[in-house]
């Protein structure tokens, strides 16, 4: 009787008690999982690694994105009026440095106060010695401001400007004009008229200097200048993409007010004061127009002649 309850109660203790509920669990579980990827989306799988070979030949063979243009160099500002002038005038600007002990005169303070307005113009002090060899021995009179390096644009920005707006193009190049001021009330000129860019040279030309700034006053910031390698080139590739390139020259066999191609799509070239149009540049131009001067001058200002064919341009689009 004894060994009877004995194996009784140990068939009665090996029995399972209440079990916790699965949540669902297991219902889940039978769930599918959708269908079964194909073999070249397989993790490991013979097909998907010939898949992801392809993928990089493709994707070396694909041309890289054109990037923008080429940046110019940093620059340095010198002397308390000149470094006020700059600051007054938008000029683009990552450190101010003032010399240690500096006599804190009315031009000073105004100084400091244009570059505290900025808010993102570093105050950096400096003793005298350290200002002689950043700005290499010029009288700085104890200001100095770092200009950073103007990051030109590619030359096919100005264009596709242009039709981003619906717009014909209207681009200024300019040949071997090398006064940065002229360059300035040029990008003036293009941005009050309605152009979208101007194109200089590389090489023997003025770029967009602290100088060009302070002459554009201000429209720099919204008129893209492009810096090209071959001036010539550049005015090719434009003709290939449908513009009219037109050289302004006092000999031209054309007149502005006579040029019917001005109000399409163009590339308006404009040459120094005194030796004109370079003879390639002028060989590549589609047609050259000469500015009807009655008074008998034998040329202007190349950023006078630019804002009378600007001028012209624009009344004609209007």
């Amino acid at each position: 009787m004894a060994g009877n309850s004995q194996r009784r109660n140990r068939r009665t203790s090996n029995k399972k008690g209440m079990q916790v509920g699965s949540g669902g669990q297991r219902r889940r579980g039978l769930e599918g999982k959708g269908p079964t990827p194909p073999a070249s989306a397989r993790k490991g799988h013979k097909k998907n690694r010939v898949a992801n070979a392809q993928a990089r030949q493709a994707a070396a063979r694909r041309p890289a994105p054109r990037r923008g243009g080429a940046k110019g160099t940093s620059e340095m500002v010198v002397g308390r009026n000149p470094v006020y002038e700059a600051l007054r005038d938008g000029v683009p600007a990552t450190t101010l440095y003032v010399q240690q002990y500096i006599d804190n005169d009315e031009r000073v303070r105004e100084c400091l106060q244009l570059a505290g307005e900025r808010g993102n113009i570093n105050l950096m002090e400096a003793p005298r010695p350290e200002l002689d060899r950043m700005t290499k021995g010029l009288n700085h009179q104890g200001l100095v401001l770092q200009v950073p390096p103007y990051e030109y644009a590619h030359p096919e920005d100005l264009t596709a400007a242009a039709y981003d707006n619906d717009e014909e193009p209207l681009i200024v190049a300019l040949d071997g004009v090398t006064d940065p001021r002229n360059l300035g009330a040029i990008v003036r000129s293009v941005s009050a008229f309605g152009g979208h860019g101007v194109v200089v040279p590389e090489r023997r030309a003025a770029g967009m200097t602290a100088g060009a700034w302070k002459s554009s006053a201000g429209t720099a910031a919204r008129t893209p200048v492009s810096r090209v390698t071959n001036l010539t080139r550049a005015l090719e590739g434009y003709q290939k993409a449908g513009l009219t390139v037109v050289g302004l020259a006092a000999d031209g066999e054309h007149t502005v007010e006579d040029l019917e191609q001005l109000s399409g799509p163009v590339v308006i070239v404009i040459g120094s004061e005194g030796k004109g149009l370079g003879r390639l540049v002028g060989e590549t131009c589609d047609y050259r127009v000469r500015i009807s001067m009655p008074g008998g001058a034998e040329s202007l200002n190349a950023g006078v002649a630019a804002g009378i064919v600007l001028y012209e341009v624009a009344r004609r689009r209007a």
